[in-house]
């Protein structure tokens, strides 16, 4: 119930709405240019790269997306970079051959340049018209707009792509582009004024505000776990090597995606409430151990749809607690910048992770073993966020 009085506030529900039709049509073509990426023969290399560079731009943005976002106004710069989205999906159009794949990279990561800048944008923007409980229910349901996105977007796109090619899903995928660009345009939004200075200035300013609070870095590594989680080069491998036998690549990486998006999408709702920043250790050991059991299991395609699912039940609960503990120990004036810096570190580790999947995969180590190491890495998370319980205030910003 409580989202649903959130959400009749008509300025929450239309930056909802941008929310799913912008995340759905970043999802929908996920499926398009894995299958795509298979059906030329691209490499594990070539997969996890072109995976990097959707991940790239917030590693890359970091110095000058919080600068971006406070010196430009709102409204205008989301309907800049939803134009960008939308030229970027027609040109995968024309990708048909292995030989052009450096052009499908440059495409991805520029429309994810887009699709980054509009999600620190919207992060920074919420807090500064609501705040507490209501701002932690706001991002549990952008938390749950993520993973549903995630869930049907993957479903519905490996469904489009089996039954309607490259072609027609990447059309489709415009639309939902399309839709969000004149939501957004309709959208009577206050504009907010901040604070102008130099990228330079503004640098320095908010690194000397994170020295001062070394609790933020904290957070930010807290947060950045669940850029272990990025299995997509893994279930595309799976879907190449393993399931093509049982079922068609795009269905089998479609579906895979959408039994752990469902429970990220569930996961919020059963356990949201009850995680608190003394029990988050006892989270991130149970994250660790779904993993290690999908990782044993991965070898079926039916036990590992299953398995995969537990996976995704604590994840999104993970990524909005840990964002909503930023977001309370961040004053405002530093909110779109340090957000910009705790992306940068997430991508970081999801970046690091892609690559050293491609390329433990590229030398022969089962995915299996690759996976189980992922679900290992969390046991030593549990044990900072165990060290860290009584450290982190989430009542008030510095």
């Amino acid at each position: 119930m409580k989202y649903i009085e959130i959400l009749k506030n008509p300025i929450i529900r239309g930056l909802t709405a941008v929310q799913f039709l912008s995340y759905f049509g970043t999802v929908f073509s996920h499926v398009a240019i894995a299958s795509l990426l298979v059906t030329l023969g691209a490499s594990a290399d070539m997969i996890a790269m072109i995976f990097i560079a959707i991940l790239l731009p917030s590693l890359v943005l970091a110095p000058v997306n919080g600068y971006i976002i406070d010196r430009f106004e709102f409204k205008k710069l989301i309907l800049i970079l939803l134009i960008i989205e939308m030229s970027m999906t027609i040109c995968f159009m024309f990708i048909n051959d292995l030989a052009h794949i450096w052009l499908l990279w440059t495409f991805l990561f520029v429309r994810s340049i887009a699709g980054t800048i509009i999600f620190t944008a919207e992060m920074s923007y919420l807090p500064k018209i609501i705040s507490d409980d209501t701002l932690k229910s706001a991002n549990e349901i952008h938390s749950i707009i993520w993973s549903s996105t995630f869930a049907f977007g993957m479903a519905l796109g490996g469904l489009s792509t089996y039954y309607l090619g490259y072609i027609g899903t990447f059309m489709i995928d415009f639309v939902f582009y399309m839709v969000a660009f004149f939501v957004i345009l309709k959208l009577p939004l206050k504009a907010i004024q901040n604070k102008a200075q130099s990228a330079w200035s503004a640098t320095k300013e908010v690194f000397a505000y994170i020295k001062a609070n070394p609790k933020i870095v904290h957070i930010m590594f807290l947060h950045s776990s669940v850029g272990l989680t990025v299995f997509d080069t893994i279930v595309t491998l799976l879907a190449k090597n393993e399931y093509k036998y049982i079922i068609a690549v795009p269905l089998a990486i479609g579906w895979i995606n959408f039994s752990r998006a469902l429970a990220l999408m569930i996961g919020p709702l059963l356990f949201g409430k009850h995680i608190k920043m003394n029990n988050l250790w006892v989270v991130m050991v149970l994250q660790g151990v779904s993993i290690i059991i999908w990782a044993y299991l991965q070898y079926d395609f039916t036990l590992s749809l299953f398995s995969m699912f537990f996976v995704g039940l604590l994840t999104t609960s993970i990524w909005s607690f840990t964002y909503y503990l930023l977001q309370q120990n961040t004053n405002e004036e530093f909110l779109g910048r340090v957000i910009s810096y705790n992306d940068m570190v997430f991508m970081a580790v999801s970046v690091g992770m892609t690559y050293t999947i491609g390329k433990m995969a590229s030398a022969g180590i089962a995915l299996s073993y690759i996976s189980a190491m992922i679900g290992a890495i969390f046991f030593l998370v549990a044990w900072y966020a165990f060290v860290l319980r009584d450290e982190i205030d989430i009542s008030n910003k510095n």
